[in-house]
């Protein structure tokens, strides 16, 4: 997949979607097999790929970026994820977490698991500042013949550049401060 090499055409336009509208509305539109109305999320077999690689291949995002993955399994039917890549791996740093509707907070939405990439070798590899969110929709019950879906979504960040974002904020919230103290005198 190609960068277009141009966001989106909509003046101020700022994709910054809540845990909610990710799963309830990009994934599960996707995972039914749905189009969006914009072509804003592209879909990437991201284990292909080393995570500085990832921003070019992007159709949106400077310091965050988001992909349609299909599932990928160590062996055909198996249960446990793919997720090395040609220079290291993703390594989960806790479980699932459950995702619940905001309107209807007993109704499970989604389930998102935070994972790190190590550069190297499992078990022995270099801890990076990539950061990954897998989001996935609920297994459907055993009562339910539905196959699960085949797709999940990852919204991706260097942790070093979200500091920095903050870090930037707050200077200049100080620096109006000191500026507004500065005139008041």
């Amino acid at each position: 997949m190609e960068r277009s090499g141009s966001e989106p055409a909509l003046p101020g336009f700022r994709f910054h979607p809540t845990e909610e509208e990710l799963l309830d509305f990009y994934l599960k539109r996707v995972a039914l097999g749905k189009k969006l109305n914009f072509d804003i999320i592209g879909t990437l077999n991201l284990y292909r790929h080393d995570p500085w690689e990832l921003p070019g291949l992007a159709k949106i995002g400077e310091r965050e970026w988001y992909f349609f993955v299909p599932r990928d399994r160590k062996s055909g039917n198996g249960g446990r994820p793919n997720r090395t890549t040609e220079r290291g791996f993703w390594k989960a740093t806790g479980s699932d977490r459950p995702i619940r509707s905001t309107a209807e907070p007993r109704r499970l939405i989604g389930l998102k698991k935070t994972l790190v990439f190590y550069e190297g070798r499992a078990p022995r590899g270099t801890k990076t500042d990539w950061v990954m969110n897998e989001y996935r929709l609920p297994d459907a019950p055993a009562s339910n013949t539905a196959v699960p879906p085949k797709v999940y979504m990852v919204y991706i960040y260097k942790e070093a550049m979200q500091r920095n974002v903050k870090l930037n904020a707050l200077f200049k919230q100080v620096s109006v401060a000191i500026e507004e103290a500065i005139n008041a005198i």
